[in-house]
């Protein structure tokens, strides 16, 4: 890992030996902010001061409908991470202690045939944090010395934490999986912070956007962002919209929501020899006329987080200000409050939920 100057003497950090947590301790109970034991870094990890970790769609399957956690609870939850290295486990360069980290969710083996054939993020054994390890609704967490990326000085540490998720998964879904072309017309069906990323990147890499939402100030956020027009599917067949503003359906959709009648949308809404990219997750299993798959040579395309080599690239494109961060933060609250935070993102209410540490 390459990381800017150290801002303390690792020897100057005096660290309690306990912190506090948002602990998640079964479906249907909120989280209970709780005093626990402090983790320390391993061989090859880091110890991470979180600054910010961001609250996901990904936490209320945990939360509210029983999707398990490889680490049953008792369990910190929270994924989206961003905080300074205060301490470093054995092998691991003492000089990155201070630096301003971005932490990738997935930590990989690097061994199994998916991490070899430059799919990591699919690895067979990956690990997660707030899912199979403790994550970073608290004080500190501990990650992988490889799997902390450097935050340029130029990126506010705190919003900084919506890029470990929200936004490289959105790049990875835009540009390696569905490989939005410039001139390409995309249509996003979903403008939440996962959806309003996917805009972005479509954007930027030169595609005309299509954005469907049934939220207004999702859809002007979305213009903002790039899109070119801004669809409510509740004025009328979405799909036969987008067919007709296009001249017979989009080269791609891009579903970011994980219901089957908007995946099912999305696929009626292609031209033929289109893309269908899968992004959010769907409990549930939507209809595929095949025959229309098959006589239309239509493509459904599946994608799933990010590979750790994009973070330099991501995190470079919000430094130079070619993507957006701060606007896409909504919401921020402090950890006792984060119970709060998940009720307003049950809601729908805002774009991005943070959690920031006092």
């Amino acid at each position: 890992m390459s990381g800017s100057a150290p801002v303390w003497d690792p020897a100057a950090e005096e660290l309690a030996v306990t912190m506090r947590a948002a602990v998640f301790t079964g479906t249907g109970r909120p989280l209970e902010i709780a005093s626990i034991a402090r983790p320390d870094a391993g061989p090859g990890d880091v110890l991470v001061r979180v600054s910010a970790c961001g609250l996901c769609h990904s936490d209320l399957h945990y939360l509210d409908h029983g999707v398990p956690t490889f680490k049953a609870p008792p369990l910190v939850l929270g994924h989206e991470v961003s905080g300074t290295v205060v301490r470093v486990g054995s092998g691991v360069d003492p000089s990155i202690v201070g630096t301003s980290v971005l932490l990738a969710p997935v930590t990989t083996c690097g061994v199994c045939v998916a991490c070899r054939t430059g799919r990591e993020n699919v690895c067979a054994t990956q690990r997660m944090l707030g899912n199979s390890m403790d994550g970073g609704f608290a004080e500190y967490v501990v990650a992988p010395a490889r799997d902390a990326f450097a935050v340029p000085p130029e990126v506010p540490l705190d919003e900084a934490c919506v890029i470990a998720d929200a936004l490289t998964t959105a790049f990875h879904a835009v540009t390696r999986r569905a490989r939005i072309q410039a001139g390409e017309t995309v249509v996003v069906f979903g403008c939440g912070g996962l959806g309003l990323n996917v805009v972005q990147v479509c954007a930027l890499v030169g595609a005309r956007v299509i954005a469907v939402d049934v939220d207004a100030r999702k859809l002007g956020l979305a213009t903002l962002l790039g899109a070119s027009l801004a669809i409510d599917p509740r004025d009328g067949d979405v799909a036969k919209r987008v067919r007709r503003e296009t001249g017979g359906g989009a080269d791609a959709a891009i579903e970011a929501i994980g219901l089957p009648v908007t995946q099912e949308q999305a696929l009626a809404s292609l031209r033929t020899g289109g893309r269908l990219v899968l992004l959010g997750y769907a409990a549930e299993p939507m209809s595929l006329p095949g025959s229309r798959v098959t006589y239309r040579e239509l493509t459904v395309i599946g994608t799933l987080g990010c590979r750790p080599v994009d973070f330099p690239v991501v995190l470079e494109l919000v430094r130079r200000g070619r993507l957006a961060i701060s606007s896409l933060v909504s919401h921020r609250h402090a950890l006792e409050r984060i119970n709060e935070g998940f009720d307003a993102l049950r809601r729908g209410d805002g774009v991005r939920h943070i959690v920031v540490m006092g």
